[in-house]
């Protein structure tokens, strides 16, 4: 199957509702080593791109809407996690272009391409306790996953399991970026906020991914009622 507009506007929502359900959560992360905002920024930010995602044209494809997301979360996410987040959707949407239908190699060139400009953006590495370490593995992970020939919902899905398993990962870590970073060792068993809501955005693609139709069905494929094997 291939993944088009109809899946990366569906991943859009879903982002921007769990992001709002985990308000509350983000919110306490960031108090417990950041300066407590993070959940309501990516709220409102979210907010501001669903207002604006019924406006995009019937025919535009996955790169237009992920440059949408990545102007508005610019201009209405305050901090650090705007300009990051917005960066990682923008260099996502280059990566991606004008093709109307991703493959599996595209959406590993997407998901790179965020990662890339997350770190860009923000100069953080692996083990910095930053949004970076839920992003390096699910980035490595789809590329894995392309490789062993997996379908563009399981490619997804291995990059959002294992964004989940890097937050968890961040809490004995000593923080080297952000506000955090003032705490030194205090920051230790607590979880970057970053982390865990790019975990969240990860998961929203995956959960998109799999509840979306084969955009490019087969003409003589099977009806439903058709015996298997058929």
């Amino acid at each position: 199957m291939s993944l088009g507009i109809t899946w990366t506007t569906d991943w859009i929502r879903q982002s921007a509702r769990v992001v709002s359900e985990h308000r509350v959560e983000l919110v306490t992360l960031d108090r417990e080593i950041g300066d407590g905002d993070h959940g309501e920024n990516l709220d409102r930010g979210y907010t501001a791109v669903l207002a604006k995602l019924d406006g995009l044209p019937p025919d535009s494809a996955p790169g237009d809407a992920l440059k949408l997301v990545a102007t508005t979360l610019i201009s209405t996410v305050g901090g650090a996690s705007g300009p990051l987040l917005g960066t990682a959707y923008l260099k996502a949407a280059g990566a991606v272009g004008q093709e109307k239908e991703l493959d599996g190699a595209a959406i590993v060139a997407l998901l790179t391409a965020a990662r890339d400009g997350i770190v860009l953006r923000g100069k953080a590495e692996p083990g910095d306790k930053t949004m970076i370490d839920a992003w390096t593995p699910a980035v490595d992970a789809a590329a894995a996953a392309l490789a062993e020939g997996k379908s563009e919902p399981e490619i997804l899905d291995a990059a959002a399991t294992a964004a989940e398993q890097g937050a968890v990962a961040t809490e004995p870590l000593v923080a080297r970026k952000g506000r955090a970073s003032y705490l030194g060792e205090r920051a230790i068993g607590h979880r970057d906020p970053g982390a865990q809501s790019s975990s969240l955005i990860l998961r929203a693609a995956a959960d998109a991914a799999a509840g979306a139709p084969d955009d490019a069905p087969a003409d003589d494929a099977p009806a439903d009622d058709a015996p298997k094997g058929a």
